[in-house]
């Protein structure tokens, strides 16, 4: 069973439901379903000049509730975590997406954790300053078609997740 950050363990079964996301305003996400189906595509949560800051956070907790709805359980959420942003809007929405993830996981029970950006691109490229460019073609070789670097880069960390948590078990 996957634990929180921090804590000991490993997803050990391949009967899980892992939900991998590359958090911001265009979210990418790749899913991989108790049967090794891997889905994936990216939720657009931008809002406009009519709308409050707080609208595009409600709107990823309500996509939230709704992938959990459609897949009926999560097992695991693991994220792109960032820790250098090139601008301020940027990292103010990443810090909003993330703690509204935490708080959803924590509410619904659901491990969670993140994945440093270098670690995720030595995986899939074996270079850990990899650009957009070079993880979408390794996500191709993978036999995955993302229509934009955020759907690659979740694919990517699926990849990471089910080659070191789930043993290979795709």
């Amino acid at each position: 069973m996957a634990l929180h950050p921090g804590e000991e363990g490993e997803l050990a079964s391949a009967c899980l439901t892992v939900l991998c996301l590359d958090l911001g305003t265009h979210t990418g996400w790749a899913l991989r379903s108790t049967d090794a189906l891997i889905t994936s595509g990216t939720a657009v949560f931008k809002h406009d000049r009519y709308q409050g800051g707080g609208m595009r956070f409600l709107r990823f907790k309500h996509w939230l509730d709704t992938m959990l709805a459609t897949v009926t359980r999560i097992d695991a959420i693991y994220f792109e975590e960032v820790r250098r942003h090139l601008g301020v809007d940027a990292a103010h929405a990443y810090g909003g997406f993330l703690a509204h993830l935490s708080a959803w996981c924590e509410q619904h029970d659901i491990a969670y954790e993140g994945v440093p950006v270098g670690t995720i691109k030595r995986h899939i490229t074996g270079k850990g300053n990899a650009g957009k460019a070079q993880v979408i073609q390794a996500v191709r070789q993978r036999g995955h078609h993302p229509t934009d670097d955020n759907e690659a880069d979740a694919l990517a960390l699926l990849h990471w997740v089910i080659d070191t948590r789930l043993g290979g078990a795709a």
